[in-house]
C-alpha cells in the first residue's frame, strides 16, 4: 500500500498513492470527495497533543490545560492529557469535523507528551488513557485511527489502533518496533526526511512498511521505495 503525506500547500490529488494523509482544517469536503473519486482513502491530520494558536478552535482550550511551548513550534503548547473530561468534547468535535468532511481515518499527532517537557507531571499511564480515549472517539464515529510514533506504547495500544504513522524509524534504527502492527495485519505509514531511499527501502520492504521520503515541511514532494 502506498501513501502520500501532504500538510503544506494545495493538495496534489494527482499523486500516485493509495492513501492520502492531509490536514483537517486546510481541506474541505470537496478535496476528500475528489480523492475518493480516484479510489483513494483519506486520513485526517489532527494535532491532539498541543494547542496551536492558529487553529479556529484554539480558544476552546482553557488556560489550565495549556502547558509549555512545544520545542520548535513557538505557537503551540502541550496540553495536559490527564484532563480527559475537559479535552474529550474538544477532540470529539474535531473528529466529527473530519467525519462530516468525509474522511476515512484520523492521524492523531503529538501523543507522547509524557516524554516531553510539557509543564505537567505526566506518566505513561496518563498518556495511554488519553490515547485510548482518542481511539474510542474515532471508532464511535466510524473512523479508523493511527498511532503516531509512540513506539514504547505500541504493545499497549496496537489492539486499539488501526494503523501506525511513523517518522524517522530508519534514521534511529528502530523500525523493527513497528512489527506488531504489521503482524496484526495493520498498515505502517512511514516517512524519512534525511536518510536516502537507497538506505531505508530495503529494510522497509523486509518489514512490509509503506515508506516514503519527504521534505520536512510536508509539501507534495515525495520519493517512494
Amino acid at each position: 500500500m502506498t501513501w502520500q503525506w501532504q500538510l503544506d500547500g494545495k493538495v496534489d490529488t494527482g499523486v500516485n498513492a493509495d492513501v492520502f494523509d492531509i490536514d483537517a482544517v486546510d481541506n474541505d469536503a470537496s478535496v476528500v470527495s475528489a480523492l475518493h473519486a480516484k479510489g483513494k482513502k483519506v486520513i485526517c491530520y489532527v494535532d491532539v497533543g498541543g494547542v496551536e494558536q492558529g487553529r479556529p478552535d484554539s480558544g476552546a482550550f482553557p488556560k489550565a490545560v495549556q502547558g509549555n511551548t512545544i520545542e520548535g513550534w513557538r505557537d503551540e503548547r502541550w496540553v495536559d492529557v490527564r484532563q480527559l473530561s475537559t479535552l474529550e468534547p474538544i477532540f470529539a468535535k474535531r473528529f466529527q469535523t473530519c467525519k462530516d468532511k468525509g474522511f476515512d481515518a484520523i492521524e492523531a499527532d503529538q501523543v507522547e507528551a509524557y516524554k516531553e517537557k510539557s509543564g505537567f507531571p505526566l506518566s505513561q499511564a496518563d498518556q495511554v488513557a488519553f490515547n485510548r480515549m482518542l481511539a474510542r472517539l474515532a471508532h464511535e464515529r466510524g473512523l479508523s485511527i493511527g498511532l503516531k510514533n509512540a513506539l514504547a506504547l505500541i504493545p499497549q495500544l496496537v489492539g486499539e489502533y488501526d494503523f501506525a504513522v511513523n517518522e524517522q524509524c530508519a534514521e534511529f534504527d528502530e523500525c523493527d518496533k513497528l512489527s506488531p502492527f504489521i503482524n496484526a495485519g495493520k498498515a505502517v505509514f512511514h516517512a524519512e526526511y534525511d536518510v536516502p531511499t537507497s538506505k531505508f527501502c530495503p529494510t522497509s520492504r523486509r518489514l512490509k512498511l509503506s515508506s516514503i521520503k519527504k521534505e520536512l515541511d510536508l509539501n507534495a514532494t515525495r520519493e517512494t521505495c
